[in-house]
């Protein structure tokens, strides 16, 4: 934090995690204060998701084409300047929110592989582990205040008024990052053919392809059973919303202590650790599964939290070595895409599930899912070390 460029790159990703993270909180209230409906939100909400999936690919290939930096201004000044647009929208057009929100998706999508690449480019390779971590921890510090700050602005600030300030945190990711060093090839290729080149540069990785496999795996499965099940369970079993509200807390918690301690300290089979803490996302779907006692659901999203980190930095800190420069935004593009971009489906899949076959049910599915993957991904040779 010491130094100057990574200091502004982190700055710049914090602020763009802030708006990323308030937005939905603030349409949230103006649900609460009749500004919209809550199927106006929904339709908000999925149009800023299509963004996002649309612009993530795309976004892969145009930074490794052109500046990483320039890629990280025009993304963030797409979802600054169509921001407001969603406020002008509030109560009058769903249609020019969707519109707006879709740009402000599509803004978030560019940024992530940008940002990702440019991380490689501002710090040393001795340096990128703590730097990945720093990172991490940022945005799961804006998931932890984010709700909470947002509630206490609505508080004195109306809610068009907040969504601009969403805009004025994406105007600043858009300008505060330093320049990268990244060289700019001389030679271009189709759209396509460059977006092929970098499936293939992530194929020619086989610890990526299965620990890409394990994550959308685990996504897709554990985390949308548990995001659509733990509401119920926190009703039906214990009585109360404090469950709910305390296990989540509780998963955010253990990520910052686990970016924390992965920050700190390296292994030898750093590509199992990483595994192993992934395959922690087990003990939840395990946990609301079984007739246990409240805390053991706390405890088990604690661990899952701490095991996501241990995934994310040195997973993030490998694909900045391994993976060819010149195409790194495009691999990562690809980890965002299906990791992250598989989850609506899993979501959508899962309340069917449920109604068919039975939360029992679905939750085992999901448990030996979050087990099996990992295990699978570790067997993989090169996965040992994520090498």
């Amino acid at each position: 934090m010491r130094d100057a460029a990574f200091l502004r790159l982190w700055i710049g990703a914090t602020a763009s995690g802030l708006a990323t993270w308030a937005l939905p909180f603030v349409l949230g209230f103006a649900v609460l204060e009749r500004s919209m409906t809550a199927v106006e939100l929904g339709v908000v909400l999925a149009a800023r998701t299509v963004g996002f999936l649309v612009a993530v690919p795309v976004a892969g290939v145009l930074a490794d084409r052109h500046s990483r930096r320039r890629v990280v201004f025009w993304a963030g000044s797409v979802a600054g300047l169509t921001s407001p647009l969603i406020a002008v929208g509030l109560g009058r057009s769903v249609v020019v929110m969707a519109v707006a929100a879709a740009a402000v998706g599509a803004g978030q999508g560019a940024c992530r592989p940008a940002f990702q690449a440019l991380t490689a480019e501002v710090v040393a390779e001795e340096q990128r582990r703590r730097a990945n971590a720093a990172m991490t921890l940022a945005v799961r510090v804006t998931t932890l205040v984010a709700p909470g700050l947002t509630a206490l602005l609505a508080l004195v600030v109306d809610t068009p008024a907040l969504i601009v300030a969403t805009a004025v945190l994406w105007l600043a990711a858009a300008s505060i990052p330093p320049p990268g060093s990244a060289v700019v090839p001389a030679t271009r290729r189709r759209f396509a053919a460059e977006f092929v080149d970098g499936v293939r540069e992530a194929r020619r990785h086989p610890w990526f392809v299965a620990g890409l496999g394990a994550l959308t795996a685990v996504i897709a499965t554990g985390y949308s059973a548990t995001g659509v099940v733990l509401p119920l369970v926190s009703r039906d079993r214990y009585g109360t919303g404090a469950v709910l509200a305390a296990a989540m807390t509780a998963y955010t918690v253990g990520a910052l202590g686990g970016a924390i301690i992965a920050g700190r300290r390296g292994s030898r089979a750093q590509g199992w650790t990483a595994l192993a803490g992934l395959a922690c996302y087990g003990f939840v779907p395990l946990t609301l599964l079984l007739p246990v006692h409240a805390v053991f659901v706390i405890g088990a999203y604690v661990a899952a939290g701490v095991g996501i980190e241990l995934f994310n930095v040195p997973w993030f800190t490998a694909t900045q070595r391994e993976v060819e420069p010149s195409m790194l935004a495009r691999v990562s593009s690809l980890d965002f895409l299906l990791s992250y971009g598989l989850a609506p489906v899993g979501l959508a899949l899962i309340a069917p599930a449920i109604d068919g076959f039975g939360a029992d049910v679905v939750l085992a599915v999901c448990a030996v899912v979050c087990f099996a993957a990992p295990a699978a991904a570790a067997l993989v040779p090169s996965a040992r070390d994520f090498r």
